[in-house]
């Protein structure tokens, strides 16, 4: 028997067919179809369609995140037509805007389950991969597509294996990781491929690591990224009241063909920087320290978790935030938020001089958080295009929790390190 890759396998899974190679095309039957804010666009589609049932509505998961609460009466009605659509269709699977990101909202109630086959309105819906489940983004009509015939076609990626061994230095993070490959590979680089992840580091990962991976590969290009489940894995589904007994886990085979293999070596990486405007635009956090900031974002679906808001609040503590630089801090989910409350994450914040908004994406979408022409911010988050924050004439950087608290606390773009460094001598 042909060995074969988390994909194939997957995909087999979902379709009904055995035996899949790459570059074939076939329906699946997606586990789970997220729609975010905009699924407002796939009920009106629905309503044009004259469709008034659904394939599955247990399927259907609708998460109120990008535009939370509504900025204007025009995003008001298109979040009072999602709760009625919700109400009327039955959706259990429904999260208004006091819930935060979809990604991290779906994974934390149990929704996500290794060897799903998971599709979204979002990119980076490939996040999905952190728990071992094949998540990929599609388009609102190819989700409005599901809503009613419960399947889309998919062509089976190839496969691209990227092996990660050693520890980390002091300082440096699994962002760092991701932000070196992508400038190394490229924004297209792995165009529609399978990204498994592998190796000494990768098997020592916290989930919370194992999203911000899976999250950032879409901007490589990948279809879908995977870790492999393991007991880290299953502590989380636990926590998250997963049976156990109703586990699908999906493992690459041994001797699986892949396209090429990519290898990492940890220890030698030193914080990285993604520079104005795309994200495969990346340096060492020393060819742009000392650029003034106007702003710091910690948030989005890529770092907005309760460990990355730990390791802010950590570099932050005992330190204010730079005269005149403003430091938004927009925890990814309500669960995290509540967390870092009770823990005293969030006093540490604010005691820095955070400012702390409510659980979504936040600035990432651009809801708050704008600049004006001209200004800097450096963000967590996992884009950098132009006027994706406000002004077109403005730059956003891109870095790791670690890298923005310590910049958030000079004024401009500073090595982490350096600050660590200064907090173990005092």
């Amino acid at each position: 028997m042909t060995a074969k890759t988390f994909a194939q396998k997957a995909i087999e899974r979902a379709s009904g067919v055995a035996d899949l190679e790459p570059g074939q095309i076939v329906d699946a039957f997606p586990d789970l179809y997220m729609s975010h804010t905009a699924s407002w666009r796939c009920i009106r589609t629905l309503e044009k369609m004259g469709v008034e049932e659904l394939y599955d509505v247990d399927r259907v998961a609708m998460v109120m995140d990008h535009l939370s609460p509504a900025m204007n009466a025009k995003t008001a009605a298109d979040h009072a037509l999602c709760r009625e659509f919700a109400k009327k269709m039955g959706v259990k699977n429904f999260f208004d805007v006091n819930s935060g990101i979809a990604h991290i909202v779906l994974m934390e109630h149990g929704l996500v389950r290794p060897g799903q086959f998971i599709i979204g309105t979002d990119s980076h819906s490939t996040i999905y991969g952190a728990l071992g489940a094949f998540g990929t983004g599609v388009g609102f009509s190819e989700i409005t597509a599901a809503w009613v015939t419960g399947k889309l076609w998919v062509k089976v990626p190839e496969s691209v294996r990227i092996v990660i061994d050693g520890d980390l230095a002091p300082g440096v993070y699994a962002k760092d990781i991701m932000l070196k490959l992508i400038g190394d590979l490229g924004a297209d680089g792995l165009t529609y491929e399978s990204v498994e992840f592998s190796g000494s580091y990768v098997e020592g990962m916290s989930v919370s690591e194992r999203m911000t991976f899976c999250n950032l590969a879409m901007e490589m290009g990948a279809k879908n990224a995977f870790v492999a489940p393991d007991d880290t894995t299953l502590a989380y589904l636990d926590q998250a009241g997963v049976p156990r007994d109703e586990l699908d886990i999906l493992l690459p085979d041994e001797g699986a063909t892949y396209r090429t293999t990519v290898r990492f070596d940890g220890p030698t990486l030193a914080p990285q920087i993604a520079v104005p405007h795309t994200v495969d635009n990346v340096v060492g956090v020393g060819d742009v320290a000392g650029t003034k900031l106007d702003q710091v974002f910690i948030g989005s679906c890529a770092n907005a978790k309760y460990d990355d808001l730990v390791i802010a609040a950590d570099v932050l503590d005992g330190h204010r935030v730079a005269p005149g630089l403003r430091l938004i801090v927009t925890p990814a989910s309500a669960k995290i938020m509540a967390q870092a409350s009770d823990s005293g994450v969030l006093t540490k914040l604010i005691q820095a001089g955070a400012m702390i908004t409510n659980p979504g994406c936040g600035a990432c979408a651009g809801s708050g958080g704008a600049m004006a022409d001209g200004e800097t911010t450096l963000s967590t988050a996992n884009r950098n295009f132009q006027g994706r924050m406000g002004s077109y004439e403005s730059k956003i950087f891109l870095s790791s929790p670690a890298t923005a608290a310590a910049s958030a606390i000079r004024g401009v773009i500073t090595d982490p390190r350096e600050i660590v460094a200064t907090a173990v001598v005092a």
